[in-house]
């Protein structure tokens, strides 16, 4: 193979297949218990945010999120008084850099309240 033809494809597998498998890899699609960090926390605030999500601060000051939960079928006043200043279990989806944002599963002790697994 000659040169140039060698530079050319090391050129497009940077320009194009990289930032491709990185943003592929930063969406959720059919999370799974297994590929999930699994964090507890104390929720001190949540909110119904943009684009129908709900939103959830805890006592660190860090928000987590259930995409689209109100056109889910959640009640935000119902969870509020289900979770608000309660310890509740998190599955977040483990990305490239690290833990996502994003609420695959909530869960107090043993009930859980929202899942996106399927069994």
């Amino acid at each position: 193979m000659s040169r140039p033809v060698r530079n050319l494809l090391i050129i497009l597998v940077i320009v194009v297949f990289l930032p491709l498998l990185f943003f592929k890899s930063c969406v959720i699609y059919n999370p799974k218990a297994k590929n999930c960090e699994i964090v507890t926390v104390k929720i001190t605030a949540l909110r119904a945010g943009p684009t129908y999500d709900i939103q959830f601060k805890t006592h660190k000051g860090k928000t987590y999120y259930i995409n689209r939960g109100i056109e889910s079928g959640l009640n935000l006043d119902s969870l509020n008084a289900k979770v608000l200043n309660k310890t509740v279990t998190l599955h977040l989806p483990k990305m490239i850099y690290g833990p996502s944002k994003h609420i695959a599963q909530l869960a107090i002790e043993d009930y859980i309240l929202y899942t996106e697994f399927n069994n």
